[in-house]
């Protein structure tokens, strides 16, 4: 990614970190030899006090004075010091080299020209300048005067030594600031990534989302801003979903409401002339047979029941047609509320097939289910249960031994790129091409024999058409080599 958080995060720390580096040099640069050379005269006035403290209450002259006081603080300061005593000419020299010491303060005092020198610092006691040694070639601090007894001093710190640690120091600053601005910049770079990554999973969440895949949920940390975020978005998902679920039952709906007001007239006319003629044969049987019994035209006991037993059946199927009959009026005249809704259509198939295995076992049928995961898709599971109850329905009243003599019925899901198509399949005769059409009609029957024989309406499969149109989905049957496939499709969710 060209602009990601994390490279400007990163670059952000590295930067910050570089700039604080090289600004501390540069104040180290430009600063510290000044800071220094205020801590040496600071260093030289508390020297020079404790001397002239000392003089005033006698103790110049003490051994421990000058032993543990004056050659401490010579030795943490790195001063070298002269006292003459004006009275008694005595001259007293302390430092780190005391013979050294009082060789070259002396003759510093007595050959430096301090009269024409800039000084940094000048009192009525004394006066502080820094000067140049003409035999070392050394820069030096000297501060110089008379103490409040009137004795002489001169007081003296190296300065080569504070150019030598501002020196070491900016260039240990340096090696320092670049190392850790390194080792930084790698840490802050995996650091980031422990943010950056619930990012890009939420940027993908968002972005399945926007394309309808409402199974995928944040499942990170959740006690921080970004888990808020993610639970924010996982409860959109879900209003998304509902909400998609109540658009499309309500599109659906608005559909058949404008289709409704064309469609009823005619299909009233159509409802009466069909089942006027479906059931003028089966009431003619019953009238027969009734008539026959009530006239006594077989006496024999065995006749009798034959006859009940026809009225009984024809009745039944009367029934069964006439309730079919009303659910595909409903569904054609769109009285039948469709709830669109979110279903694995694999898990429901697999529950219809198990309740339905009595029916298998007794019809001698070898199903074969082809093993899927989930498939979820978008449509109403009680119309879509009764489409593939009267496609198992028909592949069982239909199917035929195979060259193998087994009874066959296959069931398959083809995954696409939208849609999933579900596929019935029976070994048995094919259907004739020209009455593929027709199938999906009302009371059209390709073997009319054999749809009598087991109780056939010819109503099934026009339940079929009418619940599948009015999903919006394809539907159709195809011949195989050794039977027939019939099939729906739904829109994958």
């Amino acid at each position: 990614m060209k602009h990601s958080i994390r490279k400007q995060f990163a670059g952000i720390f590295i930067g910050m970190m570089a700039a604080t580096v090289v600004f501390t040099w540069l104040v180290n640069s430009i600063f510290l030899d000044d800071y220094y050379l205020g801590e040496k005269q600071k260093n030289l006035i508390q020297v020079y006090e404790i001397l002239n403290k000392a003089g005033k209450t006698g103790q110049l002259d003490s051994e421990e004075f000058y032993n543990v006081t004056l050659t401490n603080l010579c030795s943490r300061f790195n001063i070298n010091g002269l006292v003459i005593d004006t009275r008694t000419q005595k001259l007293t020299a302390f430092g780190v080299d005391e013979e050294q010491s009082r060789r070259q303060l002396w003759d510093n005092l007595l050959f430096i020209d301090r009269n024409s020198q800039k000084f940094m610092e000048e009192t009525k006691n004394y006066k502080m300048l820094v000067v140049t040694d003409k035999i070392s070639k050394t820069d030096y601090v000297d501060l110089w005067g008379n103490l409040d007894n009137g004795d002489m001093f001169l007081l003296r710190t190296p300065l080569e030594s504070i150019r030598d640690s501002v020196g070491i120091s900016n260039r240990f600053l340096a090696y320092v600031g670049i190392c850790s601005t390194i080792s930084s910049g790698i840490i802050i770079w995996f650091l980031t990534k422990r943010y950056t990554n619930p990012i890009m999973e939420l940027a993908w969440i968002s972005e399945r989302v926007a394309n309808l895949d409402f199974n995928v949920k944040y499942m990170g940390e959740k006690d921080n801003e970004i888990g808020i975020l993610g639970e924010n978005i996982n409860f959109m998902s879900m209003e998304l979903e509902k909400t998609i679920s109540e658009l499309k039952t309500a599109n659906i709906e608005l559909t058949k409401d404008i289709q409704l007001k064309e469609k009823n007239e005619e299909m009233r006319s159509e409802f009466l002339a069909n089942i006027s003629h479906e059931l003028k044969t089966p009431i003619a049987l019953i009238q027969g047979y009734a008539e026959g019994l009530k006239d006594e035209v077989s006496e024999s006991p065995e006749e009798r029941d034959y006859y009940c037993e026809v009225i009984v059946d024809e009745a039944r199927k009367m029934n069964d047609m006439v309730k079919k009959l009303l659910t595909l009026n409903q569904l054609e005249f769109g009285n039948d509320t469709i709830t669109m809704e979110r279903i694995d259509i694999y898990t429901l198939i697999c529950n219809y097939l198990q309740s339905a295995d009595i029916l298998f076992q007794q019809n001698e049928v070898k199903l074969e289910l082809e093993k899927s995961e989930p498939i979820f898709v978008w449509a109403d599971e009680f119309k879509i249960e009764e489409v593939f109850m009267n496609y198992i329905s028909n592949a069982i009243n239909h199917v035929k031994e195979d060259d193998c003599g087994n009874k066959k019925i296959t069931v398959e899901f083809q995954l696409q790129e939208e849609n999933v198509r579900i596929l019935v399949k029976n070994t048995g005769d094919n259907i004739p091409e020209e009455s593929i059409p027709k199938i999906w009609d009302k009371f059209y029957k390709v073997d009319k024999a054999r749809t009598r024989e087991y109780g056939g309406s010819g109503i099934g499969l026009s339940i079929v058409k009418a619940i599948m149109e009015s999903l919006k989905q394809k539907y159709g049957v195809e011949n195989m080599e050794e039977g027939v496939a019939f099939w729906f499709e739904l829109e994958r969710a």
